[in-house]
């Protein structure tokens, strides 16, 4: 059983933030880019980038884990969001995927907390109230699995998406 306090909202940068593991919304090649994947390889170093280059990329909705290397986080979990097409792309699957890919990681490591950003909700567009109700729905489901879940943090850059994730958790 998930309790709340296993599910928090907080408004800030994830590379900032004492968790076990930071998730990041990665692109395909895992090298870099805009947004929260952009922040996170600059405060983690070059040596996040290196070993970005040697697991060869990541599939829209699998999950890779790394070291963090300069970040207060000791790992980051890598998942690829879909990019929203309009919903008739299997973006809903794809995107719950990516959640339930990256508490398969925390479940394997053993780790006690992991704070997620709001997945494929930047430039890759998903709606945002759907994106929010998946990914809640999909991380309180997984939790039931857990013998002794993670801490899990969802991560806003912003007050208006951190309303959208309070409203969702209050919903249940």
């Amino acid at each position: 059983m998930t309790k709340s306090e296993d599910l928090t909202v907080v408004e800030g940068d994830i590379t900032r933030l004492e968790v076990d593991a930071i998730v990041n919304a990665a692109n395909q090649s895992l090298l870099g880019g805009g947004g929260v994947d952009g922040a996170i390889h600059r405060a983690a170093g070059p040596e996040l980038l290196a070993e970005c280059r040697g697991i060869g990329g990541c599939p829209t909705g699998e999950a890779r884990i790394t070291k963090g290397y300069r970040l207060p986080a000791k790992w980051v979990i890598h998942t690829v969001g879909p990019v929203w097409h309009g919903g008739e792309r299997g973006e809903a699957q794809l995107l719950a995927d990516c959640y339930r890919n990256s508490l398969a990681l925390v479940r394997s490591q053993g780790l006690q907390s992991v704070a997620f950003p709001a997945i494929s909700c930047g430039v890759y567009g998903y709606p945002l109230e759907q994106a929010v109700r998946i990914a809640v729905d999909t991380v309180r489901e997984e939790l039931k699995s857990f013998e002794t879940p993670p801490r899990v943090v969802f991560c806003c850059f912003g007050e208006d998406m951190a309303r959208l994730y309070r409203n969702e958790l209050a919903r249940m």
